[in-house]
Order: structure tokens, then C-alpha cells, then sequence
């Protein structure tokens, strides 16, 4: 999730086992801690735009890096908290505050490599928005009044309520899921692959993208609370496949090695954009939950097939995109 939540989340984990007077400092290690796992944004090459996707939510937020990645927390904070507290207990709180790093963006789209390296693939179960102002209340409340009442209850309470939403948010996904595949059979289409995914900030409006024949078909489901789904029709494009997009390009190259790696980032789910045929598209992602426009893609440049391929954002969030966004949403 956002660098906010990730921190609030691994703060009210170290307040729920802090003791009274060490619920401010634990505070601030959970918090400094939550936020650790996210460092791998680091690992860049300016020559090679694709390796920050590729080693973003990689190692470091694997469940078998967490005592490691804990023990680096410690070591960092030692200097500002060793007269304060012993190492053991800064570890205590360190692990705390970096323990559900990895799961947190597991339950969001973009996945993890959370059992790296026994499953060296992206697990991602997305019951929940990378940024969802609800679950982030929900922990910048609890960990306000915590830190101010010196009081781990509301920091309990807090973990209480958003594994409660994220159960929602997984029953969510369940209805709009339910829903794509009513749709496809109503088409005469039989679903080889889907990705349901909720749209920004809330858990009531998903994006449904599935292919069958090689065509992707894009969606907007409003899963509700208490009534029915509604469907907001989208449109079609054809499934990318190299071997008919790319004919041109030498299969040794650099930029077919690119697309390799951009396909296996986007689970597949690869189109050349209907107006931009230098433009290959991450169809799971856009703006708009039912268009095929998408949020990034990489330019193709193929007379020169010895480069890297630019990666690029497609962020249209105009007056227009917001109405029909918020006229789906309510």
C-alpha cells in the first residue's frame, strides 16, 4: 500500500504489544519499521527503467526476509533509542512494525513475492486499493489515540477492525468475480484468465479484465454493499502476441527481452494501444475501471531493437474522467 499506511500499520502493531510507557517510542520504530520494506523502491538503473518494477515488493517483503529486515530496523534505530530501551526490545518492536509489510501489499493488486524464494512469483490477492482512505483512517485515528492516551486498546481495536475490512474487501471481490463470469457467459465467452481488482479508495467499484480467444475484455463491476451488482460495459482489444506484433523484431534483441519481462510484470495481460501502435499497454490498470486506456505501458521503439524500452504513465485524471469515475462509484 501507500508509504503512509504501510508506516501506520507497522505502528499500531508495535503499540498493541508495547507496554505504557514505551507506547511512544514503539510508535515511531513500528512506524520507521512499516516503512523499511519499501526501500527496495531503491534499486534503480538508468538505463534500464524496467528493473525498479521488477525489484519493487521483491526480497523484502518475503516473509523469510522479515527477521532480517527487522534486525536491519534495530540496527538503524539503535543510535536514537539506546538509552531508552534495550536492543532486545527495540527488535521486539522492530519485528512488529515489519512483520505484515510483504501481506498488506500481498492484499492489494500489484502483489509480492511473498514466499520468496521457495515461489518465485507475485501472490496478490487485491481485496484492497493500494490507497484506500478508509483503512488508513482507520490506523492514523487508532494510532493518534494510542500515542496520546498511552493506551495499546485502541491499537488492538484498530487491527481488529481493518482485518474486518479486508474480509470485506476479499467477500467484495468474491460478488464483482461472480459478476465478470455471469457476464462472459452471457456473451457466449468462456474465461481463460481474470483479474478482478477494486478501483481507487473504495470496495465497492472493480475492474473485471479476462480474456478468452485471445481478446481482452475490459469491464467495470459496482459490487455495492446490499444490492445488486451493477455492470458498466467496457470494451475489447486484441491480446498482444509477439510473434504477430513484433514480427519485426529480432527475438535476441533488447527490446524483445524488455517485452519478455514487461509480460511476465503484467501477468499477460498485454495489449498494443488501439491508436499508438509503438505503445504496449498493461491492460490491468487505467483511470477508468471499464476502459481499455492504460495507466502504463512501455514505448516501443523498433528501429532501434538494441534499447531499452521507455516506461511510461498514461495519468488522465481530467474533469471529465472524474465524473464518469464518481457517477460509476455512486
Amino acid at each position: 500500500m501507500d508509504l503512509l499506511t504501510q508506516g501506520l500499520l507497522g505502528s499500531v502493531l508495535a503499540q498493541s504489544a508495547a507496554k505504557k510507557q514505551e507506547i511512544r517510542r514503539a510508535s515511531i520504530i513500528g512506524f520507521l519499521s512499516g516503512l523499511l520494506a519499501d526501500a527496495d523502491i531503491l534499486i534503480q538503473s538508468a538505463n534500464d527503467p524496467l528493473l525498479t518494477l521488477e525489484y519493487h515488493r521483491h526480497f523484502s517483503h518475503s516473509i523469510f526476509f522479515i527477521p532480517l529486515g527487522a534486525l536491519l530496523a534495530a540496527i538503524i534505530m539503535w543510535p536514537l533509542f539506546r538509552r531508552n530501551m534495550n536492543f532486545g526490545r527495540l527488535y521486539v518492536f522492530s519485528l512488529l512494525g515489519y512483520s505484515l509489510s510483504g501481506f498488506i501489499d500481498a492484499c492489494t493488486s500489484y502483489g509480492t513475492y511473498l514466499l520468496w524464494p521457495l515461489y518465485n512469483e507475485r501472490i496478490a490477492f487485491s481485496i484492497i486499493a493500494i490507497v484506500d482512505p478508509v483503512f488508513t483512517l482507520t490506523l492514523l485515528i487508532a494510532a493518534i489515540l494510542a500515542f496520546i492516551k498511552y493506551r495499546s486498546q485502541f491499537a488492538r481495536a484498530s487491527l481488529a477492525l481493518c482485518a474486518t475490512y479486508l474480509m470485506l474487501g476479499a467477500m467484495q471481490s468474491q460478488r464483482a468475480e461472480s459478476t465478470a463470469y455471469e457476464l462472459a457467459d452471457s456473451r457466449g465467452h468462456i474465461i481463460e484468465r481474470i483479474s478482478i481488482k477494486p478501483t481507487m479508495g473504495n470496495l465497492l467499484l472493480w475492474r473485471s479484465t479476462y480474456i478468452s480467444k485471445d481478446t481482452i475484455y475490459v469491464d467495470a463491476i459496482r459490487a455495492g454493499l446490499f444490492d445488486t451488482p451493477k455492470i458498466y460495459t467496457g470494451s475489447s482489444v486484441p491480446l498482444f502476441k509477439s510473434q504477430r506484433d513484433l514480427a519485426d523484431i529480432p527475438q535476441d534483441s533488447v527490446l524483445m527481452h524488455d517485452v519478455t519481462r514487461f509480460s511476465e510484470l503484467a501477468d499477460g495481460y498485454l495489449a498494443l494501444h488501439p491508436q499508438q501502435a509503438d505503445v504496449l499497454s498493461d491492460l490491468r490498470y487505467s483511470m477508468l475501471p471499464n476502459s481499455t486506456y492504460p495507466l502504463w505501458a512501455l514505448r516501443l521503439n523498433r528501429d532501434m531493437p538494441q534499447q531499452h524500452a521507455k516506461y511510461e504513465f498514461f495519468r488522465t485524471f481530467d474533469a471529465s474522467f472524474r465524473g464518469q469515475f464518481f457517477n460509476m462509484l455512486i
